[in-house]
């Protein structure tokens, strides 16, 4: 999770494995939560918080749950 320009929140995905295509599981991730992102130097980033149904949708899409860690230490606490 990071905060960016005016305050907006951004759930930063990493960790995949080198043979995932990032584009494509980027486009399925944004489709199934629909919100905006972007797959850039390894990670999938995507607009807004998406902690709390994060896990659920990677599982559907076929990475065990046991593998996925959520960080749940950045709080957000308003704008800026």
């Amino acid at each position: 999770m990071e905060r960016r320009k005016w305050g907006r929140l951004t759930t930063v995905i990493s960790g995949f494995d080198k043979n995932i295509d990032l584009g494509e599981m980027a486009t399925k991730l944004k489709s199934k939560l629909a919100c905006g992102g972007a797959a850039k130097h390894g990670h999938i980033e995507l607009q807004g918080d998406h902690r709390g149904v994060i896990k659920e949708v990677l599982s559907q899409l076929g990475f065990p749950e046991e593998t996925i860690h959520i960080d749940w230490s950045f709080m957000p606490s308003g704008r800026r």
